[in-house]
């Protein structure tokens, strides 16, 4: 066996650097002989370490390491946040050691009376006594009683950060930011002088502290210089959503600056995912968005009247029409944008009647291109030579099913023409989506022509955002009613996909979350949303949510236990605990608890 520590011993007396060196190369032999060649050794080596004044350069990065000297008087909650947030290259390790109360209060004790005699000095000759010796000496007093009651212990903490960068000048510029930014919080930090070697070692994770810059610190401090908090969320565009339950910091986010402005809101019944959509809304109108809202309970009806938006009640019996067929004059220009349209109203076709077979899709298809030829929108030379002022409507479409002897889908479609629901689907548009805040109340509709008008509203909007694509918010509460049908998934997971080009972004509202994400579209839906809200969930439906987002075990127990309006913010990658907080003058607008809203 090889003995490295005989060998070392009995090399005769050098220079401190050549043992040194000597050293290192002894313990790169025993390596050799523990793995029997070369090879591994270069696999964990570096080239080659050149030791300056205050850095150290490894290979081709400069690295330097600083050690925290001058600590604030007050300690205070996430104190040393902005230093895991630092948004630049650095490595943080922190030492502590506890103090044993034997050897702590002696030394206590004799700076206690240091600092008394110091005043007994100064009043003596007259001077001012300032809180320079006043509030050192009250906290060593207060830290000497708290640690012979056993309230507190001792600790000797000690912080060290190592940042690298390609060149000397980028060190230098970094090291200033560091130093600023740790200025902020009256945290001084020095660079280890002809100590970057032992500043480097005492910076890996080999519970080495070589540099020994200890401070002493009660255990209620060092508790608060842990900086593992979840990172803040702040965006300067965005609008406030509430506060970060983690450090209290304002939870900013920009929707429409992540990778799609989509969102998704999971929740409980009771508690707070309209009012969150609300709060959302509202601050988005004050940024200039455009917000159209589809309502199956009659939730937004006073904030639309709050802000003079428009509010559509639909039924059998308004004067408000939609036409299905109608889309955008833009669309009219684009073969394949009809194209699509046509898909889309397939679909509408598929859910009205009850599904269609692969035949009778096909049918449909013909017949519609019939439709829209026959008013001169189904070619390009056609659309361009006469200027139209009307579109279309479901019972053009119904003579033409009539005209290919297609009977059973007459008569399957028949209700929507000739019966009780004519006037609501078969008549001109006579909405325009020219305010800023315009709601479509549903609620009077029937639980099976709910999602055929849903989707109709849906695909509605989609048109005029192609036609006029600016910056537009569509919030689908109640969203599982889409899910119900395939027809309806499969259209809203497309638009939902498509929102992106047209900048607009969907707002999916639901409190079947089991429900949505076990469908290949729920699934679809929630993966296109950039921005997912999770509010109270219960145990039916927690392992669902935690396999679709990923969530750790205390995310998981938090949305078991949070309180109304509290929520988990997933924005892309960054996951925070969030407060919804609206302001005194909001919350009459937004409110729906018969507590408030009836006494």
């Amino acid at each position: 066996m090889f003995n490295l520590k005989k060998k070392v011993n009995h090399l005769k007396p050098v220079k401190a650097w050549k043992r040194k060196q000597k050293q290192k190369y002894l313990a790169n032999q025993a390596v050799k002989i523990a793995f029997g060649s070369q090879d591994q050794v270069d696999l964990i080596s570096y080239s080659g370490l050149k030791e300056e004044s205050s850095y150290v350069q490894i290979n081709d990065r400069f690295v330097r390491t600083l050690f925290v000297s001058g600590y604030p008087y007050v300690a205070s909650t996430g104190w040393l946040s902005m230093l895991i947030n630092f948004n630049h290259n650095i490595d943080i390790s922190y030492h502590i050691e506890q103090v044993d109360p034997l050897l702590a209060l002696p030394k206590l004790n004799r700076k206690i009376t240091e600092l008394e005699s110091t005043k007994r000095t100064m009043l003596k000759e007259g001077r001012v006594i300032g809180s320079e010796i006043n509030d050192p000496l009250d906290s060593a007093k207060e830290l000497k009683d708290k640690i012979q009651r056993g309230m507190e212990k001792l600790f000797q903490i000690s912080i060290y950060m190592t940042i690298s960068a390609d060149s000397v000048t980028d060190l230098n510029k970094t090291t200033k930011l560091l130093e600023t930014v740790m200025q902020t919080r009256l945290f001084y930090i020095k660079v280890a002088t002809f100590q970057q070697v032992e500043g480097l070692q005492s910076i890996l994770p080999r519970s080495e502290n070589k540099l020994a810059q200890k401070r002493n610190l009660d255990s209620s401090s060092a508790a608060l210089t842990f900086p593992f908090v979840s990172s803040e969320l702040v965006q300067e565009s965005g609008i406030l959503y509430g506060i970060n339950k983690s450090n209290n910091s304002l939870v900013i986010i920009d929707r429409y600056s992540l990778n799609n402005a989509n969102s998704i809101i999971f929740a409980q019944s009771g508690s707070g995912k309209s009012y969150t959509a609300k709060v959302e809304i509202l601050r988005h109108l004050m940024q200039g968005t455009k917000v159209i809202i589809i309502d199956p309970e009659r939730e937004y009806k006073q904030l639309a009247a709050s802000v003079n938006g428009t509010y559509i009640k639909l039924s059998s019996s308004s004067k408000e029409k939609i036409n299905p067929f109608q889309y955008s004059k833009r669309s009219v220009m684009d073969e394949n944008n009809l194209s699509e349209h046509i898909q889309d109203l397939t679909e509408l076709i598929s859910l009205m009647v009850g599904s269609l077979t692969s035949k009778e899709r096909a049918v449909v298809d013909k017949a519609l291109l019939l439709t829209y030829k026959d008013v001169g929108l189904g070619t390009r030379r056609n659309s361009r030579k006469q200027k139209r002022t009307h579109y279309p409507l479901l019972k053009d479409f119904y003579h033409n099913l009539k005209t290919m002897k297609q009977r059973d889908l007459c008569d399957r479609l028949e209700r929507f023409v000739k019966g009780s629901l004519s006037a609501m689907f078969d008549s001109q548009t006579n909405i325009k989506l020219d305010n800023r805040l315009i709601v479509f109340d549903i609620k009077n509709l029937s639980e099976t022509i709910r999602p055929i008008m849903m989707m109709v509203l849906a695909n509605f909007v989609n048109n005029e955002v192609k036609q006029n694509p600016q910056k537009r918010m569509l919030v689908i509460d109640e969203g599982w009613i889409l899910l119900q049908e395939p027809e309806s998934a499969r259209f809203i997971s497309g638009l939902v996909r498509r929102a992106r080009k047209y900048y607009l972004g969907v707002t999916i509202i639901t409190q079947q979350a089991s429900d949505f994400l076990s469908q290949e579209y729920g699934k679809a839906i929630a993966s296109q949303s950039s921005l997912r809200i999770l509010m109270r969930q219960d145990t039916t439906t927690i392992k669902k949510v935690a396999d679709e987002f990923h969530l750790s075990a205390y995310e998981q127990h938090y949305l078991l236990t949070c309180d109304r309006g509290e929520a988990l913010f997933i924005a892309d990658q960054n996951h925070v605990a969030v407060k919804v907080v609206a302001s005194g003058q909001e919350h009459p607008l937004l409110t729906t608890d018969p507590r408030e809203v009836y006494i």
